[in-house]
């Protein structure tokens, strides 16, 4: 079984996810099917199909959640020393090209968002990172083409998921 490291926010929040899946999400929708198997022909009952077609995205869901949750090691970044990036490092590139400056926190996969500045440990501007610290310059292969970075800050940061 594969396993998938994540931060303690990241688990936080995957099981709260599934448990307001598992407590409100599916029972309200089990609700709602049974109301709408009750208004008769279901053939033609457009709230009956709806209802049955949001509880089956909502167990796959809960399943998926489940399986990502069976296969978590937490992993707490605030133990991690932060000299050189690591996983839970957050780190401050400036392009060396445009002097455009970036901010990325290293995190699992289940928790990256790019657009909130979170990589995954497996993507590959992290897979460069990993190991480097302040000063150094990195030339990355990146979906865009090639970019040359240097590392500007290593740091804790606690992250907001």
């Amino acid at each position: 079984m594969d396993k998938e490291p994540m931060t303690r926010v990241g688990y936080e929040k995957i099981t709260n996810e599934l448990d307001f899946l598992k407590s409100k999400e599916r029972p309200e929708t089990v609700i709602a099917l049974d109301e709408a198997r009750q208004l008769g022909d279901l053939k033609e009952n457009a709230e009956y199909h709806a209802a049955k077609d949001k509880l089956a995205l909502i167990d796959s869901q809960i399943r998926e959640l489940g399986s990502i949750i069976s296969k978590a090691v937490i992993i707490d970044p605030e133990s991690l020393p932060h000299d050189k990036v690591s996983f839970g490092s957050t780190v401050e590139l400036v392009d060396v090209d445009t002097e455009e400056e970036f901010e990325y926190s290293i995190v699992g996969g289940v928790e990256s968002n790019a657009d909130n500045g979170m990589i995954s440990f497996n993507s590959p501007l992290a897979k460069q990172l990993l190991g480097k610290e302040e000063g150094d310059e990195i030339t990355a292969t990146l979906p865009g083409g090639q970019k040359t970075f240097e590392v500007l800050s290593v740091m804790y940061k606690e992250l907001k998921l």
